[in-house]
């Protein structure tokens, strides 16, 4: 099955839009809580975020255009996993910042 939705290559991973999607505290959240397992895929409605279903699928997109996520379909499911790898290689320490940050000074944990 093809890949039906866009993402950036590594090369063209910018710090512009990247820094635009982590402005968010929802979006951070997310980043802060895929790197806690970033080789796993974790579907997209499992993230307990304070908004509808239309801003849940704009925080998606923003995270995916920015190249922070990789996505992809499967059934009625759409997944989501950190690339870190690739962010790593493009942008070090910006990964394990956004985590410290999250931890420090997030006004939305994650709910247990």
């Amino acid at each position: 099955m093809a890949d039906e939705l866009a993402h950036p290559r590594t090369e063209g991973l910018e710090v512009g839009p990247i820094l635009l999607a982590l402005a968010d505290d929802n979006r951070r959240r997310v980043i802060a809580e895929l790197a806690k397992q970033p080789e796993q895929e974790r579907l997209c409605a499992s993230f307990d975020l304070p908004v509808g279903k239309s801003s849940r699928t704009r925080h998606w997109r923003v995270l995916r255009e920015a190249g922070l996520v990789y996505q992809r379909s499967a059934g009625n499911g759409l997944y989501m996993r950190l690339r870190r790898e690739d962010l790593d290689r493009r942008f070090p320490g910006l990964i394990e910042a956004v985590i410290a940050a999250d931890a420090s000074d997030s006004p939305l944990r994650p709910r247990p």
